[in-house]
């Protein structure tokens, strides 16, 4: 089979987490469009709109010269940058929600000033909007993804993968996140991955090394959910696991669906963006949307 981007299917890590929680999360999130709109749809929250400023602040840095990184405060950047995510686009229905969010990324920041290890350090900058690479050829697979940052190592010519973490919890050991970044940054880039870490910034730690996943590992891994992805795709089918109540994972994107949620604008994806008043959420929806 010829290769053809347009008809092969695609998969990340975003996506490939998705399905492994919930197919009818996977579908909701990646293959579902409103009809009015045509429209995907993506799940606003606190913690996403943070996340998502951060990693923006931080991200935009590696396309300067190091010794311009810092020049302006990333505080400042933060402050100005929010403004995307402020009030009910981030999801807060009061200031003083909104305001400890604020902080908190406003804290993170401050310790990257005040240590900025990589920050300051050569960058690597794929010439790609979204990288990628064909996962399999013969089963017409693509997988891509962003990095947050590729660390330049002079000495031996090499990379450094680093993701930054703006959550409190940790990583799962199971997660397929660096066998993922692994396989995407040996693939679009001609230089070898010395070493791969995790930034937790609001602990203020250093940077977590963690062990770098072996390749051929990797591939069979991450092609073998892939092809489950591509299988449930042809068969159209996308069951959640725990029935018609839903899981944590599709049941808010079931209540965009139902009219349930707020829609207060459009990404820059070209996604239709939701969020929900904490009085319209249940118990045991809690834990995921705020």
């Amino acid at each position: 089979m010829p290769k053809d981007k347009f008809s092969a299917v695609w998969v990340s890590h975003t996506s490939i987490s998705a399905f492994k929680k919930c197919p009818r999360a996977y579908y909701l999130n990646n293959i579902y469009r409103d009809p009015k709109t045509h429209h995907k749809m993506q799940v606003m929250s606190p913690p996403l709109a943070l996340g998502q400023i951060v990693h923006q602040v931080l991200e935009s840095l590696s396309v300067l010269p190091t010794d311009q990184r810092l020049k302006k405060s990333l505080v400042e950047r933060f402050e100005q940058a929010w403004k995307k995510v402020s009030g009910q686009k981030g999801g807060f229905f009061d200031d003083a929600t909104e305001e400890k969010y604020k902080e908190r990324g406003r804290a993170m920041l401050r310790q990257v000033m005040k240590n900025p290890g990589p920050i300051i350090n050569l960058a690597i900058k794929i010439q790609q909007d979204l990288p990628f690479y064909w996962l399999s050829e013969e089963d017409n697979i693509i997988l891509c993804g962003k990095i947050d940052w590729l660390e330049y190592l002079p000495k031996k010519d090499a990379v450094h993968i680093i993701d930054f973490k703006t959550g409190k919890g940790r990583e799962d050991a199971n997660s397929l996140q660096l066998p993922i970044y692994h396989l995407l940054v040996s693939n679009v880039q001609h230089r070898k991955v010395a070493k791969a870490s995790y930034w937790y910034l609001e602990a203020g730690d250093d940077l977590i090394e963690k062990e770098l996943p072996d390749l051929k590992i990797a591939h069979q891994e991450v092609l073998q959910v892939a092809k489950k992805i591509k299988l449930a795709r042809q068969l159209e089918h996308f069951k959640c696991p725990q029935g018609e109540e839903g899981c944590f994972a599709c049941r808010p994107l079931e209540k965009i669906i139902r009219g349930e949620a707020i829609k207060v604008g459009t990404n820059d994806y070209k996604q239709d963006v939701f969020v929900f008043d904490k009085s319209s959420i249940s118990k045991k929806d809690n834990a995921v949307i705020l």
